[in-house]
């Protein structure tokens, strides 16, 4: 099952990867910044409980779709790469295992512990 997941995360960083080819970016913007919603582990300095919140803020694809959609509405596409980058990170975090934290520990996630293998 787990594999499954992987498959349908790849398949929408995929998604992500069309929708950044629409906008008029070179494609090293996409590289660039593919790494910063990582940005919301930093609420982890404060307390777990925090971190968790901060980290799942920057890696909630609901919340990306939202802003990609906003962008498109109004017609910026400084939010539809906000949207697509967040939403892209995100997939690839959870290929590789990384899902929403809990407020527990960082390990925590919605996918299972980090580092422990089934």
């Amino acid at each position: 099952m787990k594999n499954l997941l992987k498959l349908e995360e790849l398949a929408m960083f995929g998604l992500g990867i069309l929708a950044f080819n629409q906008l008029h970016y070179a494609w090293w913007w996409f590289i660039v910044l593919l790494l910063t919603p990582d940005i919301g582990m930093l609420g982890y300095l404060v307390n777990p409980k925090f971190g968790a919140v901060t980290y799942n803020l920057f890696h909630h694809k609901g919340l990306a779709v939202v802003i990609y959609i906003i962008g498109i509405v109004c017609n910026d596409t400084v939010l539809q790469l906000i949207g697509i980058i967040v939403f892209s990170h995100a997939c690839m975090d959870r290929i590789f295992g990384y899902g929403l934290k809990y407020k527990s520990s960082f390990k925590d996630t919605h996918l299972g512990k980090i580092g422990v293998k089934e």
